[in-house]
């Protein structure tokens, strides 16, 4: 099981199943694989009309079992033109990197193993820091990858931004919990 997690980049939200890139340099971020995006397609009021809802609307997209199709355009409408998706993780606590993706990027390495293997993740709790018209969230999640029976936990960290009408991802970083680095009480759910 342990050397499957390996396998699995050991940080399975939003299923970034593709080992990260170690080698990229601080100083010069790689060039985009394909031209940035400057249009979105438009979003479901409900998915971003607050913030809960487009939480809610990042966790529900990429969830499904085996053989059901995504709606990545949906997932495209989250976020501004630009965004980065960000898995944090390594082989040790010695060897930690960050893979740098664009949303388009995460769907092409990604896409075909949430359709092969099914995927879903949920919110287990939720810390909100707001100012204004921006807000972190750290969200907790429990994901499970279907057809390999393994069960994941860990943060996403999102940046989100309104622009006076609607919420945006701006960045969706995350990290999962290993046995070396337990998910910390206060991002649990609070005991009823």
């Amino acid at each position: 099981m342990r050397l499957k997690l390996a396998a699995l980049f050991v940080a399975a939200p939003l299923l970034a199943l593709a080992a990260p890139t170690f080698a990229q340099s601080h100083d010069t971020p790689a060039p985009p694989s394909h031209p940035v995006v400057t249009t979105v397609p438009p979003a479901k009021d409900a998915d971003v009309q607050s913030i809960d809802g487009i939480i809610a609307a990042i966790y529900d997209v990429i969830s499904g079992p085996p053989g059901q199709a995504r709606d990545f355009n949906r997932m495209r409408s989250l976020f501004v033109p630009g965004a980065r998706m960000m898995p944090v993780g390594g082989k040790s606590k010695d060897a930690i990197g960050i893979r740098l993706m664009t949303v388009n990027d995460y769907v092409a390495s990604s896409g075909p193993l949430l359709l092969e293997k099914g995927f879903h993740e949920k919110e287990l709790a939720r810390k909100v820091e707001q100012f204004g018209n921006i807000a972190h969230v750290f969200s907790t999640y429990e994901a499970t990858i279907e057809k390999d029976n393994v069960t994941l936990r860990g943060i996403n960290t999102l940046q989100l931004m309104n622009d006076g009408k609607r919420w945006w991802i701006v960045s969706l970083m995350w990290q999962a919990e290993t046995p070396e680095l337990p998910l910390p009480a206060q991002y649990l759910p609070a005991a009823k």
